[in-house]
């Protein structure tokens, strides 16, 4: 018998009623905390809009005023719907003209129009249809050699980057942080040195958030993984 042998040996055993509870209640924490956030974040999301939207709606339309209790989502409601018909009037001509003297009114006004570029350009890259942003995941090493993080890669490089690195056929990757995805790096690297993966943004996504935890199935990882503790009961045999 060697040291580990001894060493489990001499350590107590659990009573298996008491292994089996606390797996029980470990599976029902995993059960239970995703819903429980879920709905916690939902709930706030909703309050918090209720709270800024509904003393903007008419007493007229608003049905606090005529039930004895408050209604939630009638503030969030009322806000989808005034945007919808701030995209409807902005996509005819007279809208069009609104919002033309509204942008050259804050293009003449100095830092503001800073900001107001970054943003547009920024929600219009998120939120266009045509947009192929962050549609692939790729491992590129980073910031040294032999270390591998991955990243969300954006776009191909392009203006003054793509000119002085013509010659490298440059990638834009996003590199997050973990848990926080929405923090990070970006960089440009050479196509050839990024290994473009077949999980999509959501799946690592989520592998970053979990800090490794949570990762996508691969057919191909698990046939290798097989393959590889196959090879060693062999050798061991």
């Amino acid at each position: 018998m060697d040291l580990d042998d001894l060493v489990h040996s001499a350590a107590p055993r659990r009573p298996r009623w008491r292994v089996r509870l606390r797996n029980y209640f470990l599976t029902g924490i995993v059960v239970a905390a995703p819903v429980g956030i879920t709905a916690y974040l939902t709930w706030t999301f909703v309050q918090w809009v209720d709270s800024r939207v509904k003393p903007l709606i008419p007493t007229v339309y608003n049905p606090d005023t005529y039930l004895p209790f408050s209604v939630p989502g009638v503030g969030l409601l009322f806000a989808i719907l005034m945007l919808t018909l701030l995209g409807f009037l902005t996509a005819n001509l007279v809208g069009r003209t609104i919002v033309s003297y509204g942008e050259n009114l804050v293009e003449r006004t100095p830092l503001v129009r800073n900001i107001y570029r970054a943003l547009k350009q920024l929600f219009q890259t998120v939120l266009s249809q045509s947009s192929r942003s962050f549609q692939k995941v790729a491992l590129v090493e980073y910031p040294e050699k032999g270390v591998w993080r991955v990243g969300f890669v954006a776009t191909i490089a392009k203006g003054e980057v793509m000119e002085r690195l013509a010659d490298e056929d440059p990638l834009a990757v996003f590199i997050p942080n973990t848990p926080n995805v929405t923090a990070g790096f970006l960089v440009f690297v050479p196509r050839r040195e990024a290994i473009l993966l077949d999980m999509s943004v959501e799946e690592a996504a989520k592998m970053i958030i979990s800090a490794g935890l949570v990762v996508p199935e691969h057919e191909s990882a698990e046939d290798f993984l097989k393959a590889h503790h196959k090879a060693i009961s062999e050798a061991a045999e």
